[in-house]
């Protein structure tokens, strides 16, 4: 069943739904396609018809002090309506306006009280402009502002203008009346909202209009999480418009969401789409708390969510075929709108290269998670426990470590704790401070939850219970030659003997099959049965006869996976988990816990410090320069991501799609750092010397290739994205 996972937004609070489900009804209710189509076609200097209703429901003022006559939220209240808004296309001054009151609230200016309460009430409409700088001389009293500047967003029907200006030799934002102001309407990529152009001559402005105390780089921050807000608006109405026509758009007999370059088109959609929400809730968290990351927050925002919006507007045109490219749909009004917001907030290359240059210098941003109320006492608990765990010897601590449920704690006691999602955070927070190791399961722990859901109490205590100690080492066969991630097209069978069963098949891609004294083996014991039927899960001793392990020789030169072949290698009843016949249910839950594991990373995988490492104090171009950036805020997104997830958990929404997208992006990920610092060694990353980097990023790029084949290729996470995350169709012969 679909989550329909691009719905959710980016507030994760009762509260934020509560404001992002009022503001969506608000839009229903207004800004239907016929609005739409008004705008194109209304005069720049006309205010749209349901700005009073806008007004009245409080939202211009939503982030306002309340001394200033707002409601006294914040940005992140603000972003989580705009993203709505910009699901509609709002036409109109909204953002502009919100932009400059928001400007205003963050600033010393002496005019804040002057017109912070007309922009909170709607009485006050407000252009923004982020690009060319007016010229300031300054005088007895007051400013004169000169020059001219171009695409002033809403410039055309606003009251008071929030321009850049040279001020003393810096660059600031000052607060101008239209009038006596040359104010000129210019054709905008974007036709719903459009810019205009400013000139000013020998103007004078009262000292009190500049805004005092905000640097170059906090306007552009926060004009970024509020830019980048409704471009998350803009790439969910993409993403959710391609992935619904997907669905009923049939051609060649059936419909084209089933096709696998659709599906992905739309997954990869609801992947830029969820990075995007990630960055710019982070950014608007961090701007609120006045956090010192907090430029660093927006700029990470600056570098992802306006491409992603352009990435979702041009997807969708694609799905959508030529109906997309027709006027009379509305495709190309959020295309337009995706760019004109990328192109406000100015070059992502120089974004992402001041990203780069924090991360260098050593600026960061980590990732807290505020939990909800009764945290403290949970800890309280669980430290209280884990001090007692602390004072033992190693193989003392593993044994009670996994006796007491820490290992997994969300498993049914006894073998876990029975821990909610908020008692799991709080027990990897004080593992990690009372410097606890847990033992690594490695397959153990995808082993473990689908032997604890549908085996027996003698199977628990056989193999579950030495598991969590860390006594026992796992393997999986499940991948056959002919079928690989198509698991459930397997050939292995097993047939029903006296006491047990038969099994003779041949498995691949064994992991660690050399050592392991234990397997999760599937098997179909019924020929006639429909594919995903007649499966029996089975727990399978290494050691008994018939069992033939042979090693290969991967790309890296080492031995990692293993070929297994099974030869009448009898099986016990009491080693069938569950139901025979009834195994598939069993194995995918073993997948889920895989794809979770596999979406965290591998530890022996690049990271971010390495390339941190591997570029510091190097002579770096412009170009490599703006890819570390990139990885800089991939790094980030996939920090977030995990936050997010935590979060959602916690606050009971379903998050069963997101061990893909966590696999999909840090796989990816690593292969990408792999790839760019092998290929900044230029010659000398061919030439091995051992101890030498270029001998570990040789090794390193060889390896990664495996990461999007392993565990459910890149296809087959896009696949799962696609079905569970957006609804879209399963294939007729899956």
């Amino acid at each position: 069943m679909a989550t329909n996972g691009y719905e959710l937004g980016l507030g994760l609070t009762e509260e934020h739904s509560a404001l992002a489900d009022s503001v969506r009804g608000f839009a229903e209710r207004h800004l239907g396609q016929d609005v739409l189509r008004t705008a194109v076609e209304a005069s720049a200097e006309a205010l749209p018809p349901f700005w009073g209703e806008l007004a009245g429901q409080g939202l211009l003022g939503l982030h306002v002090p309340e001394e200033h006559g707002g409601q006294g939220a914040g940005l992140l209240e603000l972003a989580v309506a705009l993203e709505a808004l910009g699901r509609a296309a709002q036409p109109g001054p909204f953002l502009p306006t919100v932009l400059a009151s928001a400007l205003l609230s963050a600033s010393d200016a002496k005019a804040k009280e002057e017109l912070l309460p007309g922009l909170a009430d709607g009485s006050i409409t407000a252009g923004i402009g982020l690009a060319d700088p007016l010229e300031v001389t300054t005088g007895d009293g007051g400013v004169t502002v000169s020059g001219s500047t171009v695409g002033v967003l809403g410039g055309a029907v606003a009251d008071l203008l929030v321009l850049p200006a040279h001020i003393d030799g810096e660059l600031r934002w000052i607060a101008l009346d239209k009038s006596g102001l040359d104010v000129r309407e210019r054709d905008s990529l974007d036709v719903i909202r459009r810019s205009a152009s400013v000139e000013a001559s020998e103007v004078s402005v009262p000292a009190g209009r500049v805004l005092d105390g905000l640097t170059e780089e906090r306007v552009r921050s926060i004009a970024a999480v509020v830019l980048g807000a409704e471009a998350v608006g803009v790439a969910s109405w993409c993403t959710s418009t391609a992935a619904e026509y997907a669905k009923v758009r049939v051609q060649f007999g059936r419909p084209i969401g089933q096709f696998q370059g659709v599906k992905h088109k739309c997954a990869g959609m609801g992947v830029e789409l969820e990075r995007a929400r990630a960055v710019v809730w982070d950014a608007a968290r961090a701007l609120d708390a006045g956090d010192d990351s907090a430029d660093f927050a927006a700029a990470v925002a600056a570098v992802v969510a306006p491409d992603a919006a352009v990435r979702c507007g041009a997807d969708c045109v694609q799905v959508l075929g030529g109906i997309g490219f027709t006027w009379e749909h509305d495709a190309h009004l959020y295309y337009r709108r995706a760019l004109t917001l990328r192109g406000l907030l100015g070059r992502s290359a120089r974004w992402a290269e001041s990203v780069a240059r924090q991360a260098l210098s050593g600026i960061g941003r980590e990732i807290h998670i505020d939990l909800p109320d009764g945290a403290e006492a949970v800890r309280e608990t669980v430290r209280a426990e884990l001090a007692e765990l602390a004072t033992l010897d190693e193989e003392a601590q593993l044994v009670a470590l996994g006796d007491g449920g820490w290992v997994q704690p969300y498993l049914p006691k006894p073998y876990g704790r029975d821990a909610d999602p908020l008692e799991q955070v709080v027990i990897g927070e004080e593992l990690k401070r009372a410097g606890i190791q847990l033992p690594e399961l490695l397959m153990g722990g995808w082993a473990v939850p689908p032997i604890v859901a549908y085996g027996t109490e003698e199977q628990k205590q056989r193999v579950v219970v030495p598991t969590l100690r860390g006594e026992v080492v796992w393997c999986q066969l499940f991948s056959e030659p002919g079928a690989g991630s198509d698991l459930a097209s397997l050939t292995t069978k097993a047939e029903r003997v006296e006491g047990g069963w038969r099994i003779n098949g041949q498995k691949i891609w064994t992991t660690v099959a050399q050592f392991a004294e234990w397997a999760m083996l599937i098997a179909r014991t019924d020929p006639e049965a429909p594919k995903h039927n007649g499966i029996t899960y089975f727990i399978l001793d290494m050691s008994t006869p018939g069992v033939t392990v042979r090693p290969l020789r991967e790309a890296t030169g080492s031995q990692l996976f293993n070929e297994v072949f099974l030869d009448d290698v009898f099986v016990p009843d009491d080693c069938v988990v569950g139901t025979p016949g009834e195994g598939w249910t069993v194995a995918r839950a073993t997948l889920s816990s895989e794809r979770v594991a596999l979406g965290r990373g591998n530890a022996s995988y690049p990271t971010l410090a390495d390339l941190l490492k591997f570029a510091g104090g190097r002579a770096l171009d412009p170009t490599a320069l703006h890819r570390i950036g990139e990885f800089v805020c991939e790094n980030q997104v996939l920090d977030l991501l995990g936050a997010r997830t935590v979060l959602k958990q916690l606050s009971g929404v379903d998050v069963s799609t997101t061990s893909s997208v966590g696999k999909l992006l840090s796989m990816r990920f690593g292969q990408q750092i792999a790839e760019f610092c092998l290929a900044e060694l230029g010659v000398a990353g061919v030439h091995s010397v051992r101890g030498e980097p270029s001998d570990k990023w040789m090794d390193q790029v060889i390896a990664c290739r495996a990461m999007t084949i392993y565990g459910g290729t890149t296809e087959v996470q896009l696949n799962v994205i696609g079905e569970r995350m957006l609804g879209l169709p399963r294939d007729a012969t899956a």
